[in-house]
C-alpha cells in the first residue's frame, strides 16, 4: 500500500490547559498528511484551484486512542483508503514517538467546481490524478 509519513512538531498553541492536542487540531493534521500525499503523487491543490476545482470534505471520522502532547514529535501515515472516480477516502493513523496508535481517521472528498460546487468525475476533468488514484487505492 501507498503512503506516505511526516513528523508533526506539536506547537504549544495546539495544546490545550492540560497540555494535549485539541481534537480539533488533529484534523489540520489530516490536511497536513493529504497534501504530502497529494504532492508526492505529482500534483497539488493549488494547482487544482487555479482549474477552478476545489476537494471539500463531506464525511470525516476520527478515533482518539491516546493523547499526544506538547513537546512530543508525533507521525502521521496517510493513504488512499478507496477511491471511485468521483469520491476520495483518505485514511490516516497519528502515532506517538513510542509507536502507539493515537489517532485513527477517514476523510471524504468529492471534487467540484468552485464556482457552482457541481461535482466532477476525475478521469473526464484531471485524467492524470484519476490514474494516480487508481494506481495507489488500497486493494
Amino acid at each position: 500500500m501507498y503512503s506516505v509519513t511526516q513528523e508533526i512538531q506539536v506547537r504549544y498553541a495546539e495544546t490545550d490547559q492540560m497540555g494535549i492536542v485539541y481534537h480539533a487540531n488533529y484534523l489540520v493534521w489530516f490536511e497536513l498528511g493529504r497534501t504530502q500525499l497529494i504532492d508526492s503523487l505529482g500534483f497539488s491543490y493549488a494547482s487544482m484551484e487555479k482549474d477552478h476545482i476545489s476537494a471539500p470534505v463531506i464525511d470525516l471520522t476520527a478515533s482518539y486512542k491516546k493523547p499526544v502532547r506538547y513537546g512530543e514529535k508525533p507521525t502521521i501515515k496517510t493513504w488512499v483508503e478507496a477511491y471511485d472516480g468521483l469520491r476520495v477516502t483518505y485514511g490516516y493513523l497519528i502515532e506517538n514517538e513510542s509507536h502507539d496508535t493515537c489517532v485513527e481517521g477517514q476523510t471524504v472528498h468529492v471534487c467540484v467546481r468552485k464556482d457552482s460546487f457541481q461535482p466532477i468525475l476525475l478521469r473526464k476533468h484531471l485524467p492524470e490524478l484519476h490514474e494516480a488514484y487508481e494506481k495507489v487505492k488500497k486493494r
